[in-house]
């Protein structure tokens, strides 16, 4: 081999072992980054595992053309805090507002579309309901929630201040400063 050929096949050839030696890696990267994400489920398996398993649920309720939904997903859902959270607590529902996918509620089957629009009235994007394990509504959250405060949202309805009757605010006050005394009319004499 001629030493002008040597030269040129040496760096191309590192080139070629280099990049057969990424593509395992690259194929595992989607597996990987699989097991950071969420697990949402469609509605009626959604509903089912939570009557199963008698854990709250979260539905994220989206639709394909909203910048701001595609926001939650990348900084809120994709916060590791916020993920190890849901993945612990909640069953997470993804629901198209926008499809035609049959849902089952109370007894009653839905599209998306209506069960979104009729039966949760949601007409803005991106929202979150939160349901009790028997589909039961708590509360409806509109719009596009930062991650620490969507993460305190979701311990006020996952460790149940919500179900104890617990305001927004005192949690919220006491979230600030733990070391706050309870205010006068919670001390009761039993």
């Amino acid at each position: 081999m001629t030493r002008p050929l040597r030269n040129t096949l040496g760096p191309a050839l590192l080139l070629l072992v280099g990049l057969i030696a990424a593509v395992p890696a690259r194929a595992q990267a989607p597996a990987d980054a699989q097991e950071k994400q969420v697990q949402w489920l469609d509605w009626n398996a959604g509903m089912e595992l939570a009557q199963r398993s008698g854990r709250p649920v979260l539905v994220d309720v989206y639709t394909d053309w909203c910048g701001w939904c595609k926001r939650m997903d990348r900084d809120v859902y994709a916060n590791p805090e916020v993920r190890e959270y849901l993945s612990s607590r909640f069953v997470t529902i993804k629901l198209d507002a926008e499809a035609a996918d049959p849902a089952r509620y109370q007894g009653k089957t839905y599209t998306s579309t209506t069960l979104a629009d009729e039966r949760f009235k949601i007409n803005s994007y991106p929202t979150t309901i939160f349901l009790k394990s028997n589909g039961q509504h708590s509360t409806t959250v509109p719009g596009y929630v930062p991650a620490e405060r969507f993460l305190m949202v979701l311990r006020y309805i996952g460790e149940g201040h919500l179900d104890r009757g617990v305001a927004w605010e005192t949690f919220n006050r006491k979230q600030a400063n733990p070391r706050a005394p309870a205010p006068s009319n919670a001390l009761r004499a039993r």
